[in-house]
């Protein structure tokens, strides 16, 4: 049976709210953000919605003893019930100038930022809108995003230190990495008026990869975070080699949890395997009360 979802507009965000049915009224819920690709939208998003929760119930029968979920969807700045300017969503395309967007990078990086910015204003504000009357509290909050949605997960996840868990799909945390590759490939140099300078000292400054994500103490800001990372072994448009010294080097304590799943066969895309593991996580990792 499907989860039924509730919509609020928090701030002006249209959020969507899906609600596992109260499993266990002594355990608190914990809430999972759940962000869409370029070109997605929240909408696009419910089907692999569905398919988490019922995975999870499968889980459940099995293990009566996990906190309920509660997955929350939004349309990332500029995409779905958000869109100002499509064009600002397309990528470089030197083939078709109609849709070739010079500031590829910069919308890109812009909106993945904004939207992890967002994922902490609706920290700050969503419980008072789910539970007015403090009939429940969230035990914890996590972010799992795939492609565009995984590389603002990557972002949230070191952004904001209540966020415990981060499960990024076929996402990257090394920005440059990724788009000076993308930008060969399209026969775009990677410089100015495609990459300005002052856009590469922020990214430089912000990404992922800039931080001491390999040191083993506090100044890391994935110690001690729980990671899923899912990308395609077959992946052109956001391929694991960007992805993987990170990864590999990602030291995130003894207290924490890091996985990783490189799938044989698979593309740009998520798959189901990928959200069948999404789901075990959360219930090995997250969900244990």
């Amino acid at each position: 049976m499907a989860v039924p979802g509730s919509t609020y507009v928090v701030g002006g965000i249209v959020v969507n709210v899906y609600e596992e049915p109260l499993v266990r009224s002594d355990v608190s819920p914990i809430v999972l953000f759940f962000l869409h690709g370029r070109l997605g939208s929240a909408v696009g998003l419910e089907p692999h919605v569905q398919t988490l929760f019922q995975e999870l119930h499968h889980l459940r029968e099995t293990n009566a003893n996990l906190h309920p979920l509660i997955i929350v969807t939004f349309d990332q700045r500029n995409h779905g019930t958000r869109l100002a300017d499509p064009k600002a969503n397309e990528a470089w395309n030197k083939k078709d100038l109609e849709s070739h967007n010079e500031r590829h990078a910069i919308d890109m990086y812009s909106i993945q930022t904004g939207t992890a910015r967002d994922v902490t204003f609706l920290i700050d504000f969503l419980p008072a809108y789910i539970f007015p009357r403090e009939e429940r509290t969230i035990a914890d909050w996590a972010v799992a995003g795939i492609s565009f949605g995984g590389h603002s997960t990557w972002i949230a996840l070191k952004s904001d230190k209540r966020i415990s868990t981060g499960i990024p799909i076929i996402g990257c945390p090394d920005y440059i990495a990724l788009m000076s590759d993308r930008a060969q490939k399209s026969s775009v140099p990677f410089e100015p008026p495609y990459a300005p300078e002052s856009f590469l000292q922020f990214v430089r400054k912000n990404d992922p990869v800039s931080t001491p994500y390999y040191s083993a103490d506090e100044s890391n800001p994935y110690f001690g975070k729980k990671v899923l990372v899912l990308s395609g072994a077959q992946d052109k448009l956001v391929p694991w080699k960007a992805s993987q010294s990170f990864v590999d080097k990602l030291d995130v304590g003894p207290q924490g949890k890091k996985e990783v799943m490189v799938q044989e066969g698979a593309g740009h895309e998520c798959t189901e395997a990928m959200l069948k593991r999404a789901a075990g996580f959360l219930a090995e990792n997250v969900l244990q009360a």
